[in-house]
């Protein structure tokens, strides 16, 4: 059995996906990235993030699959990249915005949290916990915030090129997003770019929304870790490019309904 490499997002810490990792009937770990968590105050560039997930992998066993989410999306479609031997599957969540889009918020944003990054911190924490109220935003804060490192980790998203890095990847990738997420605005460039892509949505919910359930979520998962073992994860057939970057109405995507935990294929 494939084991999974959790990813979180930007300024939290591998604790995020706790709440899932408890819940999901697979070996699994989380890793933290630079200036996040327990690697708090190093510099965050993407050869660094994609360096501290491939470290990851080796550990626990040279292949896994990579699930992340937002800045962890980001960093997972770059370890895809750059170390596709490695990932036997790619679940990138939350994260098919191409940041030219959003960056300027994201710069700002980042720019304010440097100016007081513990008062940014604790403004951040009351917010994440009035998202995800319950034991999904106590995951969110436990490993410590860390606003400062914020304008290092936008500047490295933006100048990654996340459909070229698709592109590249040969392995199969689900890109799941919450159906009210704003970072869905590029969902279908992003789905063209694949080799061999499915793209996800989970009704009513927003960019953290889909870890308010963290028991579908993981069913959710296991569920297309499954696919991907059973199937050709990492090793897809000739012509898979072709069909995944031109999809019929309907090939490319499948709809995740996260209170089932099923993900079942639109209708042709």
């Amino acid at each position: 059995m494939v084991p999974v490499v959790f990813v979180h997002g930007i300024r939290v810490s591998a604790t995020m996906w706790g709440p899932v990792m408890d819940r999901l009937d697979r070996p699994a770990v989380a890793v933290d990235l630079p200036g996040h968590g327990t690697r708090r105050g190093e510099p965050f560039t993407m050869e660094a993030a994609t360096s501290a997930v491939a470290a990851a992998i080796d550990e626990v066993g040279g292949r896994a699959f990579v699930t992340g989410l937002s800045l962890g999306g980001y960093v997972g479609i770059a370890v895809a990249e750059r170390f596709p031997g490695r990932v036997a599957g790619l679940a990138a969540l939350g994260c098919t915005a191409l940041p030219g889009r959003y960056a300027w918020i994201y710069r700002s944003l980042a720019s304010l949290a440097a100016r007081d990054p513990s008062l940014a911190d604790r403004i951040s924490a009351y917010g994440l916990r009035r998202a995800l109220p319950g034991p999904a935003g106590e995951a969110m804060v436990a490993g410590g915030l860390s606003c400062a490192v914020m304008p290092q980790a936008v500047t490295a998203v933006a100048g990654h090129d996340q459909l070229a890095a698709l592109s590249a990847y040969p392995g199969r990738v689900w890109l799941v997003n919450g159906a009210r997420d704003p970072f869905r605005a590029n969902e279908r460039d992003f789905l063209r770019a694949c080799r061999d892509g499915r793209l996800i949505l989970v009704p009513r919910r927003g960019h953290l929304g889909v870890l308010a359930a963290p028991g579908p979520l993981a069913r959710l998962l296991g569920d297309l870790y499954d696919q991907a073992d059973g199937g050709r994860a990492g090793r897809p057939e000739s012509g898979a490019g072709d069909r995944a970057g031109r999809p019929e109405k309907g090939a490319g995507d499948q709809t995740g309904r996260l209170e089932s935990a099923v993900a079942t294929p639109s209708p042709r």
